[in-house]
């Protein structure tokens, strides 16, 4: 059975920099009937259990680790078994949600990972925090880019651990030197791909977003 990509959408906090802010957030799951992994563990480990159905969780991979993108990630971890996956250079951030839990393995540029015969290739593309990495699966067409491109731009770059200048280079580097038609899976709001966006990155740069 090939693999396939399932969407859900939980909703809670941002927080950061002393400030809080309702976020809603995708949550992605790659996998088939028996096998699947996690991008992102968002808000609401039940919901995101549920949507599992009971197949093996292979891992839960963090895109980064603002809080609203890995605060169920433990209990999902508790729940399944399967390890949490983040780069390492993301780990102050970790810290200050998880101070007691560690991430269980190191994501790094280059690696693969592989579920229901589907393989995901990790890409660094820092910027929006320092460790957020995009996952290519060039098999299903698409790459799941959480907080580093979004439909109609970058991802936020104004508070800690982030800067504006690196988030483009990732982008113009890593992102917008795949195939055109390959769709662009994002941590908040809708899909877009990556032709789509591409014409707009001298548009970013002026604008300094």
């Amino acid at each position: 059975m090939a693999a396939r990509v399932d969407h859900l959408v939980t909703s809670g906090t941002f927080s950061l920099d002393g400030g809080t802010w309702d976020v809603d957030n995708n949550v992605w799951i790659v996998g088939d009937d028996r096998e699947a992994i996690v991008i992102d563990a968002a808000h609401d480990a039940d919901a995101i259990l549920a949507a599992l159905a009971g197949r093996s969780l292979r891992a839960v991979v963090c895109t980064h680790a603002h809080n609203d993108h890995i605060d169920a990630a433990p209990a999902l971890a508790a729940a399944t078994g399967a390890p949490i996956l983040l780069h390492p250079d993301d780990l102050p951030l970790w810290k200050q949600t998880h101070p007691e839990r560690a991430p269980d393995g190191e994501l790094a540029d280059g690696d693969t990972i592989t579920v229901a015969g589907t393989t995901l290739t990790v890409l660094h593309t820092p910027g929006h925090a320092p460790g957020a990495v995009c996952l290519h699966a060039p098999g299903l067409g698409t790459v799941f880019t959480g907080d580093t491109l979004f439909q109609g731009g970058p991802g936020a770059t104004g508070r800690s651990f982030s800067h504006f200048p690196t988030i483009i280079d990732s982008i113009r580097d890593r992102l917008l030197t795949l195939p055109p038609e390959t769709v662009v899976r994002t941590g908040h709001g809708d899909t877009t791909t990556v032709g789509a966006e591409a014409p707009h990155l001298q548009e970013w740069v002026d604008r300094g977003h």
